[in-house]
């Protein structure tokens, strides 16, 4: 096999990127994007490892079972979906199968309570932030949008089917303001350039929203101008912020929010929780799954009041509050700053007494706050790159009674429940389908200690 070579495959699985998996004769993995299990396809090598090789789709000969006709018109070049070509019954069951293959091929676990992934009641629409790159297109007017699979080169479109529509009402009418003045757009490899990012935050229950201008520099001259125009043309729109990020780095915020106009923050509820949610605040994407995501938490920890608890990587205490009333104590562990001060807020919003907000790295706080008190159960929902080594031997060493760890990369909580197997006994795993349309799946596992 050679790269440019012409080949035809039968596509047999699908790959934790989204990606189809087909076989040649002699064994070897090729991933072809936009196929799913059951095409027969005829696909160009496009790059050639060892093990495995890449292709693109030329032709589908035979469509496999569950194929539809994708509904966005950029479809096939923005890497913002991998999945609208696949109809949604068919959707969840492959996203059933990728949580079981990965614990089986990663953390060589196989006996535990399968549970079907619960499925979204809205399929489109139901993201409620998005964060979006610009460009300048060939007519000198700046553009949104999404990168094209495998690269930074923007697909500017500005009706996103799976984002809120409240987010592409201000991204349009943000657009059209910048577009009246000469701003600069930040250049990557340059590292110059003012303006970074857009991002803009819903509150699915309350339709307010907050924009946020990532910056490269804090002068920005026509700012309050800008957010004025673009509040009044969508009333719903509560504050513009403006995040101050001079890194040369991928990393979206930096370390400093400017309100421009209105208020810092929107309001939000899961359930009858109230949140209040700023610029940089972690709230999961899709508020109406995170309640079911939740009750699954408060199903798993039972009906004991007295427990004391820790919500690490708590974000704004969403979780935390959320399950306060389950709990004597809960101590939320959060590593940024502003993030804690919002939960602190959240707490008082809702009346609730018994949650301590501690602000630190939980690789530093937890051994501390295990040393100090009596807890019964941890929740963890880290970031993708799941729990640090020194975590998971604190846990090993310390022997917590029940652990329920949230993630929304299925791969690294795999490899995390293999380090901890010895001690706990994987009892039961929920997936959760918070990002419809794509590859991505929350999954929530229960652990006790054998």
């Amino acid at each position: 096999m050679y790269e440019g070579e012409i080949k035809t495959l039968k596509v047999e699985d699908l790959a934790h990127g989204g990606d189809g998996v087909a076989r040649t004769e002699a064994g070897i993995a090729v991933f072809i994007p936009l196929t799913i299990p059951g095409d027969l396809i005829r696909a160009k090598i496009t790059k050639l490892k060892k093990n495995y090789a890449f292709a693109t789709l030329l032709e589908i000969i035979e469509a496999g079972e569950g194929r539809k006709e994708p509904p966005c018109p950029v479809y096939e070049d923005c890497g913002g979906c991998q999945l609208q070509h696949l109809e949604y019954k068919k959707e969840l069951e492959l996203k059933n199968n990728n949580i079981e293959q990965l614990l089986k091929r990663i953390a060589g676990i196989e006996q535990y309570k399968r549970n079907k992934v619960l499925a979204a009641d809205d399929q489109f629409r139901y993201r409620n932030k998005a964060q979006f790159p610009l460009s300048i297109d060939e007519k000198g007017k700046i553009k949104a949008g999404f990168y094209k699979r495998g690269s930074h080169q923007l697909v500017p479109y500005h009706d996103c089917l799976i984002q809120h529509p409240l987010i592409n009402r201000i991204l349009k009418a943000s657009l059209a303001e910048l577009n009246k003045r000469e701003i600069s757009i930040y250049n990557e490899e340059k590292g110059k350039g003012l303006l970074r990012h857009l991002v803009i935050r819903v509150g699915i229950c309350t339709n307010q929203a907050l924009l946020i201008f990532v910056t490269n520099k804090e002068e920005f001259a026509a700012k309050r101008e800008i957010a004025a125009k673009v509040m009044a043309a969508v009333p719903e729109l509560k504050g513009v912020i403006q995040n101050i990020n001079s890194k040369n780095t991928n990393v979206i915020f930096g370390d400093k929010d400017i309100t421009i106009s209105g208020y810092s923050y929107i309001k939000e509820y899961i359930n009858q929780t109230a949140y209040l949610i700023s610029a940089r605040s972690f709230f999961q994407v899709n508020t109406l799954q995170a309640e079911k995501l939740y009750n699954k938490v408060l199903d798993y920890l039972g009906d004991n009041e007295e427990q004391n608890i820790v919500d690490a990587f708590s974000g704004t205490g969403s979780i935390a509050l959320y399950i306060a009333d389950k709990a004597a104590k809960v101590f939320a562990i959060e590593s940024l700053k502003s993030a804690v001060e919002d939960g602190e807020k959240n707490a008082e919003l809702n009346e609730i007494k018994n949650i301590k907000f501690v602000n630190g790295l939980v690789e530093d706080k937890l051994a501390k706050i295990l040393n100090e008190e009596k807890i019964d159960s941890i929740i963890f929902d880290p970031p993708r790159k799941g729990l640090a080594d020194e975590t998971i031997t604190l846990l090993n060493e310390l022997e917590i009674e029940k652990i329920i760890y949230i993630s929304c990369n299925p791969a690294t909580q795999a490899r995390d429940l293999k380090k901890l197997k010895e001690k706990y006994e994987l009892l039961e795993i929920q997936g959760v389908d918070m990002f419809p349309q794509t590859y991505h799946i929350e999954s929530a596992a229960l652990l006790e200690l054998k």
